[in-house]
C-alpha cells in the first residue's frame, strides 16, 4: 500500500509541476567562432548545410529530403522524414533575414508529435575574425506537452543538442 501512495504521488507531482510550467519557453546556445561575420552568415544562411552541423539532421543518414524555393532566401522551406522516432517528420522555412545579423525561421513539426516552434540564428562580430553565434529555439506547450516536458526534461536536451550542433558548426567553418 505504501509503494501505491509513493506512486500516485509521484504521479501527481508531475502533473502539479506541468500546471505549473510556463507555456511559452525559450532556450538558447552561444559560441564564438573564429571567423568574420560574413563568412558565418554566407555558412548558415544556406539550410542545406545544416546537413554538417545540425544533430537533429545528422541523427539518421538515411533522411529523406525535400526542398522547395531558393535556398537561403525568405519562404525556402527544408521537408524532412525520418523512420527514426527522435527524428520525426516535419519542416522548416526561412521566415525572416537580415544580412549578416539573423535569419529566423519557423519549424512545424508532424511526427511524432505536431508543434510549431521559433527558431532564430544571431551573429555578432566580436573581432574581425571573430563571431557569436547564438542560436534560440521557442515554442509554447498545451498541458499534454508540459507533462512530456517535465518527463522527458526535454528543455535541457533541447539546450545540449543546440549546444553539440554550435560546436558542430565552429568545427567545420573554422576548418574552412
Amino acid at each position: 500500500m505504501t509503494i501505491l501512495i509513493i506512486i500516485l504521488s509521484l504521479v501527481a507531482l508531475i502533473f502539479i509541476v506541468a500546471a505549473l510550467s510556463p507555456t511559452n519557453w525559450t532556450i538558447r546556445a552561444e559560441i564564438i567562432i573564429n571567423k568574420s561575420q560574413s563568412d558565418v552568415f554566407n555558412y548558415i544562411k544556406i539550410l542545406r548545410n545544416a546537413e554538417h552541423y545540425s544533430k537533429w539532421v545528422m541523427t539518421d543518414p538515411q533522411l529523406k529530403k525535400e526542398f522547395k524555393g531558393v535556398d537561403g532566401t525568405v519562404g525556402f522551406v527544408y521537408s524532412w522524414e525520418s523512420v527514426m522516432k527522435q527524428v520525426g517528420q516535419g519542416e522548416q522555412e526561412i521566415l525572416n533575414i537580415v544580412a549578416s545579423e539573423r535569419i529566423d525561421y519557423e519549424i512545424r513539426f508532424i511526427k511524432p508529435f505536431e508543434g510549431v516552434s521559433k527558431s532564430s540564428l544571431i551573429l555578432e562580430s566580436v573581432a574581425e575574425s571573430q563571431t557569436k553565434v547564438t542560436w534560440t529555439f521557442s515554442s509554447s506547450n498545451n498541458y499534454m506537452m508540459k507533462v512530456f516536458h517535465v518527463l522527458m526534461n526535454l528543455k535541457k536536451a533541447l539546450a545540449k543538442d543546440l549546444h553539440i550542433s554550435l560546436i558542430n558548426l565552429k568545427t567545420v567553418l573554422e576548418k574552412q
